[in-house]
């Protein structure tokens, strides 16, 4: 398979070559280090499978919930690996929904990549085993968060205002408030302080 990698570490780059050469499963053609150099690189460069950390900072498509939706509308039928820090279940079942194909905590990366990119080379899922214990685990209903909800409230959690948030979406003002009262009403609570604690409890928060 011809892979595309991108992380915005160089030294993380240099990991996954070494990893994925081992493997002898594929050739890498293209490497990005951050999310709108990504987009350079796919629309240029075909490929059969994406490597890629979840969310790199700047750009345009800094945001790693708006980088895979991006990438999903433009390359639908491109497989997706995430190689990441995160560990909520929130943020894994937004990424899934998404359309990503396998998650791997960069933890367990050495052990795990080979073995996530057979399942994907053999259309199958792949979830990292420490994220994947969360899952199984996670009482969430199944009416959490959509996607574009989780967003606003992982950027509310982080600082951004609704009109920052509008901004950046370029959506309106009343849609953004729309979404943080339907994710409100969606987590069952009732003040932004709630909220943030909520953000803060499901590793949504950036500090």
């Amino acid at each position: 398979m011809r892979v595309v990698i991108a992380d915005d570490h160089s030294v993380v780059r240099v990991g996954l070559r070494i990893l994925i050469n081992a493997s002898r499963q594929c050739v890498i053609v293209g490497e990005a280090d951050g999310a709108d150099s990504l987009m350079d690189v796919l629309s240029s460069t075909p490929c059969d499978l994406l490597i890629t950390d979840f969310s790199m900072p700047g750009g345009k498509q800094a945001d790693g919930l708006k980088m895979l939706s991006a990438i999903q509308r433009h390359y639908p039928a491109m497989p997706v690996i995430l190689v990441t820090m995160f560990t909520n279940v929130v943020t894994a079942r937004a990424t899934l929904a998404q359309g990503v194909m396998a998650i791997v905590a960069k933890t367990a990366s050495a052990t795990e990549l080979p073995l996530a990119i057979n399942a994907v080379g053999q259309g199958r899922r792949y979830i990292s085993e420490s994220l994947g214990t969360l899952l199984a685990s996670s009482q969430m209903p199944e009416s959490s968060l959509s996607a574009k909800e989780h967003e606003v409230v992982r950027m509310l959690a982080n600082g951004m205002t609704v009109s920052e948030i509008a901004s950046h979406f370029k959506r309106s003002v009343s849609t953004i408030s729309k979404q943080k009262t339907m994710a409100m009403r969606r987590l069952g609570v009732a003040t932004d302080i709630d909220l943030y604690s909520y953000a803060r409890d499901n590793g949504m928060m950036s500090f």
